[in-house]
């Protein structure tokens, strides 16, 4: 299982430079292979409208409808907040992280934040 995150997203959908390093994870993603938190449908979504119009943040949108949404609920919440003191992280990162580790799911980014954490496979 994997756990694409915004980054990763934003990088293929918005043409950025590590783009083609993530084309074979967003390509390939699935309900059977990968997981997305709904912060994470927020992030790009948002990101994605403001900098490439509406058009390019759904053609992200329906790609992520293809993986399993995972929504944050009260004890995906507190577990959230749990990893986020542990690990100094952020609320959207924490949310992110905490999501992978609950699914057991390898996260694929380029965010610092999340550099070097167990489980993280970092594109650079």
């Amino acid at each position: 299982m994997r756990l694409i995150d915004s980054y990763g997203w934003i990088e293929y959908f918005g043409d950025g430079p590590l783009a083609d390093k993530y084309t074979p994870y967003v390509e390939a993603a699935n309900a059977n292979n990968t997981i997305t938190p709904t912060v994470v449908v927020f992030e790009v979504y948002k990101r994605l409208k403001m900098e490439r119009g509406q058009q390019v943040a759904l053609e992200a949108y329906a790609q992520m409808t293809r993986t399993r949404i995972i929504p944050l609920d009260e004890a995906a919440a507190l577990g959230a907040a749990d990893i986020g003191l542990k690990k100094d992280l952020a609320m959207a990162d924490a949310v992110i992280y905490s999501a992978a580790r609950i699914h057991k799911a390898e996260l694929i980014t380029s965010d610092q934040h999340l550099k070097g954490l167990e489980g993280v496979t970092f594109i650079e």
